[in-house]
C-alpha cells in the first residue's frame, strides 16, 4: 500500500459558545426510510468542511494545492477534502479510485496500521521519556549515600539541602525549562528542540556523577531541570502532532509507559552498582544518560512534525512530513487538509502572535482558558496524589521501617515493575474508557491504598525514624515480614491505580487540549504546574517525614487526592477519539453548562445505576460528534 492518515490536525477550530448546536434532550429518531437521525446529545462537535457544497469544497482544495507549491497533489486533495468533509461515508463517493477506497476501508479495520517511521518516531520519543524516569531513581538510590559523602546527615540544615539536590531538577524544569519552549521550537523546530534537550541530559547526568561537592551535584542537576523541563513540554507535542486520532492517546502514552520503564530501569541501575563502594551513587547519577543519548542520536532520522511545518506556511514540506507517518497518501492529504481548515479557523480568534500575548490569551480567551483548567489540573493533581513521594524516595521509605539498604532497593525495583506493568493495559483502556473516567475510577482508590499504607507503618509510623537510630521505637514485637509486608502491599496497589489512571493521563490529555497557536504556551504552562510541584514536593518531603512522621505524611497526600478527584470532576472533559480539532469545540462548551450536566444528568444516573442498582438508560452525552449524528 501508498501512505496513510486520520485527521488528526494540529489547527484546532474554534467555534463561539453561542455557534455550537444545542440538540438538548432530544429523543434518538430515525426516519422510517432509514435516513439520518437526530442527536440527542446536548452539543454538536461541527465539522467545518460541511458548511459549504461537495463543489466548492472540492475546488477550494484543489485551489489550496496549487498555491501552496502541490500542484501535482491538487486532485488528491480535492478527494481528500470530501472524504474529511464525510468520513464515514466515503465508500459511495464515486470520484475515488479503489486503491483509494480500499485504504481507507484497511485504516478503518485496522484502527493500529501505520508505516514503520510513525511507530519508529512515536518509540524514539518514547525512549526520550525514560530520560526522566531514570533520573529522578539515580537520585533514589543515590539518597542512601551520597548525604554521607558530603555531611549531609544531620536534621533542619541538612534534610532541606537534600531536599534541594532531589527537586532542583523539577524546580527548574518548571520555571525556566518549560518557558524557553516556544522561542526553542520556534527557530529549531520540534525535532531540533529535542536534539538540543538531548545533548542536555546526556552531558548533566555524567558532571552530576564528578560532583566534588554537593554544590556541584546541586548545579549540575539545576541545567539538567531546563533540559527536562523543555523536553518535556516538546516530546508529547511531537508525538500528539504525528499520531491518527482513533489511537492518539495510546501512542503518546508510549511517553508516560517510557518514563515508568525509565524508573524501572534506574532502579536495576541502583541495583547493578550498589556494591561497588563509595562510587556507587556517582554511577546512580551518571547512569541516566543512557536514554538521552539514544534520543540524541535517533532523532536526526525522524520526520518533523507536519503542523510544526504548516504552522509556519511549509506546506509542501509538511505534507511530505505526513505522507510518511501515514500507510497511504489518501490518509495523508485528508489528515493534513482537515487540519489546515481547521488552522484557518483558529487563526481568525488567536487575539496575538507574540509569545506573551499566546500565553495571555491561555488565561483570557474562554475556550482556551477551560483547555488550561483541564490541563493544570491533571498535572497538578499527579503531584497531589502523591506518587512522586515514593518514586523519589522510596529507599528511604522502605529503610525507615526495618529494611536495608540492599532489601530497601529491591523493593524500589519492585515497585518499579509493577508500574511497568500495570501501566500497558492503559494503552488499549485510554482511548476506549476514555481519560476523565479512568481518573475518576483511580483517584478514590489511590486514597484508600495510600491511607492504608501510611497506617500499616504504625506503631512505628507515629515516629521519625533515622538510619542511624532505633528502627523500631514503639517496641513492635512482630516478625519483620508482618510490619513490613502490608507497608509494600498498599503501595504496590496504589502504583497499580496510578498507572491506570492519572499516570499515563496527565501528559496526554494536556498535549492534546491547547490550539495548534498555543499549544506551546499552553504545554509550557502545564509542564511548569507539573514539574514545579514535584519539585516543592521533593523538597519539602525530608522535612515532611521528620514533623508529621511517615503516617502523617502519607495520610496528608491521601486526603489530596480527593481534593484532586474533586478538581477533576470539575475542570477535565473526555478527549478519547476526538481529533485535535474537535477538542477544540469540546472546551467551547462554558465550564457551568458543562457542570450542570454533570451533576444534573450523569451524577443522579451513576446513583440509580451503580448504587440503587435500577436498570435506567444512560442519559445523552454533553458531546457528540456529527460524523455520528448526520450519517446514513
Amino acid at each position: 500500500m501508498e501512505k496513510k492518515t486520520s485527521p488528526d490536525a494540529p489547527g484546532a477550530e474554534h467555534v463561539g459558545d453561542g455557534e455550537i448546536r444545542q440538540e438538548v434532550f432530544e429523543e434518538v429518531t430515525r426516519q422510517e426510510s432509514g435516513g439520518r437521525r437526530q442527536s440527542v446529545a446536548h452539543n454538536v462537535i461541527e465539522n467545518p468542511l460541511k458548511r459549504k457544497p461537495e463543489a466548492d469544497i472540492i475546488r477550494d482544495a484543489e485551489d489550496w494545492a496549487r498555491s501552496s507549491g502541490m500542484e501535482q497533489h491538487a486532485g488528491l486533495f480535492g478527494r481528500a477534502a470530501l472524504v474529511a468533509r464525510d468520513p464515514q461515508n466515503f465508500e459511495l463517493m464515486s470520484e475515488l479510485p479503489d486503491d483509494e477506497r480500499e485504504a481507507l476501508v484497511y485504516e478503518r479495520g485496522h484502527k493500529w496500521h501505520g508505516p514503520k517511521m510513525l511507530w519508529y518516531s512515536i518509540s524514539l520519543c518514547a525512549i526520550g521519556a525514560a530520560t526522566q524516569g531514570w533520573d529522578q531513581t539515580g537520585a533514589n538510590g543515590a539518597n542512601l549515600s551520597f548525604p554521607e559523602e558530603f555531611n549531609l546527615t544531620g536534621e533542619g540544615r541538612d534534610e532541606w539541602i537534600v531536599g534541594l539536590i532531589n527537586s532542583i531538577i523539577f524546580l527548574t524544569a518548571g520555571l525556566i525549562g518549560a518557558f524557553i519552549v516556544d522561542p526553542l521550537n520556534h527557530y529549531l523546530g520540534r525535532r531540533g528542540e529535542i536534539f538540543l534537550t538531548a545533548a542536555c541530559l546526556t552531558a548533566t547526568p555524567i558532571g552530576s556523577a564528578f560532583a566534588k561537592n554537593w554544590q556541584g551535584l546541586f548545579w549540575a542537576r539545576f541545567i539538567m531541570g531546563i533540559g527536562i523541563g523543555a523536553k518535556n513540554a516538546t516530546v508529547p507535542i511531537y508525538s500528539a502532532e504525528m499520531a491518527p486520532h482513533r489511537i492518539r492517546g495510546a501512542l503518546v502514552m508510549f511517553w508516560q509507559l517510557w518514563v515508568v520503564v525509565g524508573i524501572f530501569l534506574g532502579f536495576a541501575a541502583n541495583i547493578i552498582v550498589k556494591d561497588v563502594g563509595k562510587i556507587a551513587w556517582r554511577l546512580q547519577f551518571g547512569s541516566a544518560f543512557i536514554p538521552s543519548f539514544l534520543l540524541l542520536i535517533g532523532i536526526f532520522f525522524c520526520p518533523e512534525s507536519p503542523r510544526w511545518l504548516m504552522k509556519h506556511g511549509r506546506f509542501a514540506d509538511g505534507f511530505k512530513s505526513m505522507q510518511r507517518l501515514r500507510a497511504h497518501d489518501i490518509i495523508a492529504a485528508r489528515d493534513y487538509y482537515y487540519s489546515y481548515i481547521n488552522y484557518e479557523e483558529e487563526k481568525k480568534v488567536a487575539r496575538g502572535a507574540g509569545y506573551f500575548a499566546r500565553l495571555k490569551d491561555c488565561f483570557t480567551v474562554p475556550r482556551i482558558r477551560r483547555a488550561n483548567y483541564g490541563a493544570s489540573t491533571v498535572m497538578i493533581a499527579q503531584q497531589m496524589c502523591g506518587i512522586n513521594i515514593i518514586s523519589f524516595y522510596s529507599s528511604s521509605i522502605f529503610t525507615s521501617v526495618g529494611y536495608t539498604a540492599t532489601e530497601a532497593l529491591y523493593a524500589s525495583l519492585g515497585y518499579g515493575a509493577v508500574q511497568v506493568v500495570s501501566t500497558i493495559p492503559t494503552l488499549f483502556l485510554i482511548d476506549t474508557k476514555g481519560r476523565r473516567t479512568l481518573t475518576m475510577i483511580t483517584f478514590p482508590l489511590m486514597c484508600i491504598f495510600l491511607l492504608a499504607a501510611g497506617l500499616s507503618l504504625l506503631p512505628n509510623g507515629a515516629y521519625h525514624i533515622t538510619a542511624q537510630g532505633d528502627q523500631n521505637p514503639a517496641g513492635d514485637m512482630r516478625a519483620k515480614g508482618a510490619r513490613i509486608g502490608p507497608v509494600v502491599l498498599f503501595v504496590y496497589l496504589f502504583t497499580i491505580c496510578y498507572s491506570l489512571g492519572e499516570g499515563p493521563v496527565a501528559f496526554q490529555y494536556s498535549a492534546e487540549v491547547f490550539p495548534t497557536i498555543q499549544r506551546e504556551q499552553g504545554m509550557a504552562w502545564a509542564v511548569c504546574i507539573n514539574n514545579t510541584f514535584a519539585g516543592i514536593l521533593g523538597l519539602t518531603f525530608p522535612r515532611m517525614k521528620t514533623v508529621m512522621t511517615s503516617t502523617g505524611a502519607f495520610g496528608f497526600y491521601a486526603g489530596l487526592n480527593l481534593v484532586a478527584w474533586v478538581m477533576i470532576f470539575c475542570f477535565v472533559r473526555e478527549t478519547k477519539q476526538l481529533t485535535l480539532e474537535e477538542i477544540d469545540q469540546v472546551f467551547s462548551v462554558p465550564t457551568k453548562t458543562f457542570l450542570r450536566y454533570e451533576l444534573k444528568e450523569q451524577v443522579p444516573w451513576f446513583i440509580k445505576r451503580y448504587v440503587l442498582f435500577k436498570n435506567v438508560p444512560r442519559p445523552p452525552p454533553v458531546f457528540e460528534k456529527e460524523d455520528k449524528t448526520d450519517g446514513l
